[in-house]
């Protein structure tokens, strides 16, 4: 339940910075490949309004795996939870050959501990 709290916490983290960014926050060096400085283009705002909408997803899926709430037969929560590590893997490579200092610096240790967090959940929930 502690792990699941972590993660939950720093998906909720990332959920108010997305939020900041669909609203038109000066942050775009540090998202989408850091290639908008400033603010970013709606499309993009777009994108990170429904990033929130997937983080909420994970959210709920990680809740279920842990055994938090029970929403979801366990196999599709457990099937889920190992989906959401690797793409955080995946994530994490990205982002640590992102172009933008800003984005390796900060969302690359972000990325590296909500897949910690996935990889532990996943195993045990």
């Amino acid at each position: 339940m502690i792990l699941a709290a972590a993660f939950i916490v720093l998906l909720g983290a990332l959920c108010i910075f997305q939020l900041a960014l669909a609203l038109g926050a000066p942050w775009g060096s540090f998202a989408w490949g850091g290639q908008h400085k400033g603010v970013l283009p709606t499309g993009y705002r777009i994108g990170s309004a429904l990033a929130i909408l997937v983080y909420a997803a994970i959210g709920a899926l990680a809740l279920d795996r842990a055994g938090v709430i029970d929403v979801m037969p366990d196999a599709v929560s457990l099937t889920g939870m190992w989906v959401v590590f690797a793409i955080l893997v995946i994530g994490v490579a990205m982002n640590a050959i992102s172009r933008s200092k800003h984005e390796r610096y900060t969302a690359t240790p972000v990325a590296l501990a909500l897949a910690v967090l996935a990889f532990f959940i996943a195993l045990g929930g």
